[in-house]
């Protein structure tokens, strides 16, 4: 590795309390459209058909501005374990929860977007510490992707995937982790699968809550249920999709709303996280509102609407389709998940899958949404993939 550890900085996340001031007083100022005109319709997803209810996100924005506290999400940030280094070119942060235990491995874990590190806060001390001493322990080191959190923004063109993944092995190369795990879901799935594929020497082995197949694939062969899959994976792409088109092909546009009103932004972001949640309803269902307004806040602070938008941009269907993964994977597909491959699809690309699940509950968000089977699931996967790994 080009750097050594001394490289690596200890890194505090502190807003001002004038940057608090003035999103409060932003929100007080806040100018919100009519209410949607299915506002007449019982309480379900057709509520939500003309995208977030006024109702819900005047309800949020009231305690966004009176209620919600920052500080405590700063002090999980730090007790967590926040750090920042250069690579490639760029300031990159992360949380870095190291272990007790002689006996853990290196994990590494990447969110995707709307997401960030506020994904995994909740459950990186029991991947590290598990309270049950027979269970598999780790080192935790979760990056925030460039132009997200506190990483710094790429001023160039060039940071699409494969880039980040080859920052992931220098980053943990830097930190004595030469031979890790990983762990990712949305954009954090995609970049493990090229970590995978691309760096087995480093990898042993990856869990996924995406599980992209090659380009081209029939539906011949597949169960019912499986073939539902591909239909309901293939409408929201066709009919659900205009988030990524638009960050995909204007993400500089839409890149302005999302830096200069915390309004657009929270409603940008709630409306992904209602969609995409296992819920009926509405996204405080399974996820508190506190840990949906730390994600929204992180970006508000570091202005990271646009940049962050960005990866789209830069790495949408961007995957080799050639690109294999042969170290040893584990997979689960989460019911309510947006993208679900069927498993015959996907061993087309993940050619040693150890472990596949397909729990009852969980959507995209399953660390939010069903954290005690997310860590449980992640342990019983990363088992199965050191196994066959031979450690």
């Amino acid at each position: 590795m080009s750097r050594s550890l001394s490289d690596v900085r200890a890194f505090e996340a502190h807003a001002t309390d004038a940057e608090l001031d003035d999103l409060r007083a932003r929100l007080a100022a806040a100018r919100l459209p009519e209410a949607e005109t299915v506002r007449g319709a019982p309480p379900g997803p057709g509520r939500w058909e003309q995208g977030v209810p006024l109702a819900d996100l005047a309800g949020l924005v009231e305690y966004w501005r009176t209620g919600y506290d920052w500080r405590a999400f700063e002090a999980r940030l730090h007790r967590a374990g926040q750090f920042r280094t250069t690579v490639d070119g760029l300031g990159i942060h992360f949380l870095h929860r190291r272990s007790d235990r002689a006996d853990a491995t290196p994990l590494l874990m990447t969110h995707g977007w709307p997401g960030s590190v506020a994904e995994f806060i909740d459950v990186v001390d029991e991947l590290a510490d598990p309270a049950d001493p027979d269970a598999p322990a780790f080192h935790v080191v979760a990056p925030s992707l460039p132009g997200f959190g506190y990483s710094d923004k790429p001023a160039t063109t060039g940071w699409g995937t494969e880039r980040i993944a080859a920052a992931w092995v220098e980053l943990m190369g830097r930190l004595g982790h030469d031979r890790f795990l990983a762990h990712g879901g949305d954009w954090g799935g995609n970049i493990t699968t090229v970590l995978g594929g691309r760096f087995p020497g480093h990898v042993l082995g990856v869990h996924s809550t995406f599980a992209e197949a090659p380009p081209g694939l029939t539906t011949d062969g597949l169960t019912p249920d499986e073939r539902r899959w591909t239909e309901e994976t293939r409408h929201f792409w066709r009919h659900r999709a205009a988030y990524a088109k638009q960050q995909a092909t204007r993400p500089q546009t839409i890149g302005y709303a999302l830096v200069d009103s915390p309004v657009g932004l929270l409603a940008w972001i709630l409306d992904k996280f209602a969609e995409w949640s296992d819920t009926e309803d509405s996204p405080f269902e399974t996820i508190s509102r506190d840990r949906l307004l730390d994600n929204v806040t992180l970006y508000w602070l570091t202005r990271t609407g646009a940049s962050a938008a960005r990866i789209y941009y830069e790495s949408h269907n961007s995957v080799d389709p050639a690109l294999r993964v042969d170290v040893p994977a584990a997979v689960t597909m989460y019911p309510r998940d947006i993208e679900k491959t069927p498993r015959p699809w996907a061993e087309q690309r993940y050619r040693r899958i150890v472990r596949w699940r397909t729990p009852e509950a969980g959507g995209h968000f399953p660390s939010l949404e069903v954290p005690g089977y997310f860590v449980q699931d992640l342990r019983e996967g990363l088992a199965a993939v050191l196994a066959a790994a031979g450690r």
